[in-house]
């Protein structure tokens, strides 16, 4: 006979200790201190982010120009991540007049990019897609804040912080409705990412979930929860050009805050039947209670919607199958560029890591360059849209 044991108690205890090894794993790959350092990027890949040939940046080096790489055996050479930075400036100020602009900041004229990243579904590859995006946006130049508005802070531990044991802030400090509310600068941190910065997440976001209907019945800004992130970005909009939300697998009002700040919407989509049948609930869900707070005042127009089809195997037959018949009813609104199913993300996520953040040369390089090649065609695609939105050809 099985003896019966205290529930509380006995989670509690098991959640505290995989937080202890998690953080201890932390401390090991990132001594002394804990905390997510960059590696070097190859001279190919700064050219890739730039977008110039590598032997452009050769002859920078050999004609003393720009920062100093670091040469290794063989004499191939590496930057550090902040140089990818300077020789974005460098470019930017010692080309022509009518040559390319090597720096993508935005112009005045040119309004803040949210990007909200959706899915009611857990597993749908919604935290991989927002980080990477992220990080990409910032590799290309871009100066980027990510949001991670999900109590379980999945992005925010990719990102190197463990809420519970950092005891960071989270969006919920800026947008409470009490006096404890704070400037959203206070709850911005820096990542290992020149140019990326993110309000990480923690467990007390779900107190949104019930504060927002308390405030609803007892104040004005209760009933108008949906414009709290919106105000909130004004104070940093001089400070970055896109910021990417990843929101939680669940409509509530945390998911609706971000989509009536958002300008563009990202829905990512795994390949199935039950995938699909779900997707279509949250759209119907979302669209109603979207028509009941434009009602209230919310302003829901976008700039563009686009649904991303990840994990995707393209020798998986029922899953071809699924995305024609997408295709058949979604049209333009499909990324042209799949996000395929890879072991080098699931495999650099065993480290906290993304593609972007790992060496290339701990993997089967077929394998990492098929993945890499992939992830950097849907985010440039994403940028696309980005520029289009605003007014660059």
């Amino acid at each position: 006979m099985l003896a019966a044991f205290e529930f509380d108690d006995k989670i509690l205890a098991q959640g505290a200790e995989i937080s202890r090894k998690l953080n201890q794993l932390r401390l090991e790959k990132f001594p002394p201190n804990a905390k997510k350092t960059l590696r070097h990027f190859s001279m190919a890949e700064v050219a890739h982010y730039l977008g110039v040939s590598p032997n452009n940046l050769k002859r920078l080096h050999l004609e003393r120009k720009g920062p100093e790489p670091t040469i290794a055996a063989g004499g191939r050479r590496f930057y550090k991540p902040e140089q990818l930075s300077e020789l974005r400036q460098y470019l930017d100020k010692n080309g022509r007049a009518d040559a390319k602009k090597y720096v993508p900041h935005r112009k005045p004229r040119e309004k803040l990019q949210v990007i909200s990243v959706v899915n009611f579904k857990g597993g749908s590859g919604k935290t991989t897609t927002a980080a990477h995006l992220a990080q990409h946006l910032a590799l290309t130049g871009h100066r980027v804040l990510v949001i991670d508005l999900d109590p379980q802070a999945s992005l925010s531990a990719l990102h190197g912080f463990q809420p519970e044991i950092d005891r960071n802030p989270s969006l919920f400090d800026a947008i409470r409705y009490d006096d404890e509310k704070k400037p959203i600068q206070n709850v911005i941190l820096a990542t290992n990412f020149p140019s990326l910065d993110i309000i990480p997440a923690n467990l007390e976001l779900q107190e949104y979930e019930y504060a927002t209907p308390l405030a609803m019945q007892t104040s004005a800004e209760g009933k108008r929860f949906f414009t709290r992130l919106g105000k909130a970005l004004v104070d940093v909009d001089d400070l970055y050009d896109i910021v990417v939300i990843d929101c939680p697998p669940q409509l509530g009002y945390l998911t609706l805050t971000a989509l009536a700040a958002a300008t563009s919407v990202l829905i990512t989509v795994h390949p199935q039947m039950l995938d699909l049948m779900s997707m279509s609930q949250f759209l119907l869900m979302l669209g109603n209670i979207t028509k009941t707070i434009k009602h209230a005042g919310a302003h829901v127009k976008m700039d563009w919607l686009r649904y991303l089809i990840t994990r995707y195997e393209p020798t998986d037959i029922p899953q071809a199958q699924m995305l024609g018949f997408m295709q058949s009813m979604l049209a333009e609104e499909i990324l042209k560029n799949p996000m395929l199913k890879s072991t080098a993300i699931s495999d650099a996520g065993l480290t906290k890591q993304t593609l972007y953040e790992v060496e290339r040369c701990n993997f089967n390089r077929d394998t990492y360059d098929r993945a890499i090649e992939c992830m950097d065609a849907v985010n440039f695609e994403i940028q696309g849209l980005i520029h289009q939105a605003w007014g660059r050809l």
